[in-house]
């Protein structure tokens, strides 16, 4: 990993701070935001006191590349991710924010996070053992851990500012916004899903489920936030899949793993992470890049480098 620089938060004093999540800093620049990706990580809605090499960088280059890759499903707030063309208040600042800023429209956000998922993992698999459903879909018995759906599932969630979102079944979400947008972001949310799915799989990695978040823009509805990034969904190396137990995956469940087995009380403060672990995090979104992309992040940033240097 070399000597890669890890940015736990950023500092622009003369740019208004729009909102510090629990990974992205957020700035103001009133039409627009820059949001910054920081190597924050958190497991169980605290967020950790290391952070992950390469993490921020390679969340914002795969949420261009998905970006980029549904643009012909819906538009979406990403304006670009080049420096050069950032307004010239955040020029100084080039350092900080290269590799893991995204310039964007500003839009009036749904707060929902529009979830699908093809598989039966995470808290899907819980609520199915104890309700035999889903965000109020009735599922058959007897399915597997990490087994595949018949078709996949529109299972919305309540945003949370602090601890977990929470499933709400597609009828809740009509009364929240209305019969019209709520059948938009459905149909939406699994035609991006579809693509993702199928891209994915012939790059050997299969997508069990992922999350996404939409707004309006001059009474359009567009894609914001990330995409298809290990953060905002559940991937899992197709060679490694075996239904009936949890599985392998490139997001930060090595990492929850390793505090659930050291007995961390999932409060804070939280407990800093050995050089290994931070180690095979890193590892794991360096391959998930690798394999959607189709090459390594190194060559990414060598590429991107050089063509810094001949502009």
């Amino acid at each position: 990993m070399g000597t890669e620089k890890i940015v736990l938060k950023t500092d622009m004093p003369d740019v208004k701070l729009f909102s510090r999540g629990k990974v992205r800093d957020l700035y103001d620049l009133d039409d627009k935001l820059i949001i910054i990706t920081t190597d924050r990580i958190s497991a169980f809605d605290c967020v950790l006191p290391d952070g992950i090499p390469y993490k921020g960088k390679i969340l914002t280059a795969l949420s261009e590349h998905w970006f980029n890759l549904t643009s012909d499903i819906i538009s979406n707030h990403l304006i670009t991710t080049d420096i050069s063309l950032f307004p010239e208040i955040l020029r100084k600042y080039k350092e900080e924010l290269k590799g893991r800023s995204m310039l964007v429209r500003k839009v009036e956000k749904i707060a929902v996070e529009c979830v699908v998922r093809g598989y039966l993992a995470g808290s899907a698999w819980k609520e199915y053992r104890e309700k035999g459903s889903v965000s109020g879909i009735k599922l058959p018995h007897g399915l597997r851990e990490a087994g595949k759906l018949d078709e996949p599932i529109f299972t919305p969630a309540t945003k949370a500012t602090s601890g977990h979102d929470m499933n709400i079944t597609e009828k809740e979400l009509d009364g929240m916004v209305g019969k019209k947008t709520c059948q938009m972001l459905k149909e939406k949310s699994l035609e991006i899903y579809s693509l993702a799915c199928d891209y994915a799989e012939q790059r050997g990695i299969m997508a069990s489920d992922t999350k996404m978040e939409f707004g309006f823009l001059d009474g359009e509805l567009i894609l914001i936030d990330e995409l298809l990034t290990p953060d905002s969904s559940r991937f899992w190396p197709m060679e490694d899949y075996e239904p009936g137990k949890p599985q392998k995956s490139f997001d930060k469940q090595y990492v929850r793993d390793y505090l659930e087995g050291i007995g961390w009380e999932k409060k804070p403060p939280a407990p800093n992470l050995p050089s290994e672990v931070i180690k095979k995090t890193s590892e794991k979104y360096l391959e998930a890049y690798r394999r959607i992309v189709g090459k390594p992040f190194q060559e990414n940033l060598i590429n991107k480098a050089a063509e810094d240097d001949a502009s």
